[in-house]
């Protein structure tokens, strides 16, 4: 995720210049030895943050992003997993951006908003796995009463449920905590009734059984006061309670001993990907920012909506990263800490013993 994105850059610790004195091999807490880390083929683009990506049948791709140059991206890299190794696709035909959302619907996936360096944007393209092509589709649409342009924006979170795509959140100039229902067999779009929580932009989305779980996020600077959960059900939609419910909160916020640890589970610009092991599925959460950058890894339980800690992401921390999942596979790719611009690639293994050495 990351979708997400975003040009918050605060000075890196001195372990980031030599990229291996942070190394967890000697300040792994015992309470976070839980998964394994392990370095995959580095990205055969440029490096750079605030890209995209998204998932087709057993292939991932990333595209887009920017890097310390300024220099905005359209090249489109697919991502085998099985051999280990990147093909450059079709290019992106869209204005170069970063901070734009992706999300998969069938066969299809879709690249809208984010931003050139001078706009924000909204429009809408599709990708064609069959025919490495792109399309032009419907933009995402101006708010009803709201000025021309107001639609546009960067910092959402995007993901695809059944037969649409939506686009939730986001920065247009204010924060946002609109959502928007994309239905590609129409190539329309159609506003949801939003979510009685906090506005936010930077903030991840966890997709699991036909629902998307948001959590996380910045709101008018602040990143510790965005520590709201919310279920969005779309079967819901039309339905007399609507289709959010609310969760636990992200931080310590109850009288119960569940949440003592909550300490650092609160970030923007972080990444999240779901995992499907031995039958059941987890979510996790990992890098991104709060005040500083942060490595540390969170698992969510989605029957019990409660957070465990994991292995710290072993390598440099970073923020603008991007996320995938394939095949019950959770890698982690790109991103930037300060001046540093990344083109690496790790899988997470979250039922594996923790071993330094990979």
């Amino acid at each position: 995720m990351k979708q997400v994105k975003y040009l918050f850059f605060l000075p890196v610790a001195i372990c980031l210049f030599t990229f291996t004195s942070c190394n967890p091999s000697s300040t792994q807490d015992p309470t976070e030895s839980s998964g394994n880390w392990v370095k995959r083929a580095e990205c055969d683009c440029n490096a750079r943050t605030e890209a995209v990506s998204f998932v087709i049948g057993d292939t991932a791709y990333i595209a887009t992003g920017v890097d310390g140059s300024n220099i905005r991206y359209q090249d489109v890299w697919a991502y085998d997993q099985n051999k280990n190794f990147w093909t450059q696709r079709a290019q992106f035909p869209g204005a170069a951006r970063n901070s734009a959302v992706a999300f998969t619907v069938g066969t299809k996936s879709y690249i809208t908003t984010g931003y050139d360096g001078v706009n924000r944007l909204q429009d809408n393209w599709e990708y064609n796995q069959a025919t490495n092509s792109w399309a032009a589709k419907a933009s995402l649409p101006d708010p009803a009463n709201a000025p021309v342009g107001s639609g546009a924006r960067y910092d959402a979170v995007g993901f695809g449920i059944g037969n649409s795509g939506y686009v939730y959140s986001g920065f247009n100039g204010g924060y946002l905590k609109d959502i928007w229902q994309f239905t590609p067999s129409t190539n329309t779009w159609v506003s949801v009734v939003s979510n009685g929580g906090t506005k936010r932009s930077q903030g991840i989305a966890f997709v699991y059984n036909n629902k998307a779980y948001l959590f996380t996020g910045i709101n008018n600077g602040q990143v510790t006061t965005v520590n709201d959960g919310w279920v969005f059900d779309p079967s819901q939609i039309n339905s007399s309670t609507g289709p959010w419910t609310q969760l636990r909160n992200i931080t310590n916020t109850s009288s119960d001993t569940y949440d003592d640890d909550y300490t650092d589970i609160v970030r923007n610009n972080a990444v999240a990907f779901v995992i499907n092991n031995n039958g059941v599925a987890k979510g996790y959460l990992a890098c991104g920012q709060n005040g500083g950058y942060t490595k540390k890894t969170w698992e969510y339980d989605f029957a019990t909506d409660l957070w465990t800690r994991k292995t710290t992401y072993e390598r440099a921390e970073r923020g603008g990263a991007v996320a995938f999942a394939v095949k019950g596979r959770g890698f982690v790719a790109l991103g930037s800490n300060s001046s540093y611009y990344l083109d690496d690639l790790d899988e997470f293994l979250p039922a594996a013993t923790y071993d330094v050495n990979d």
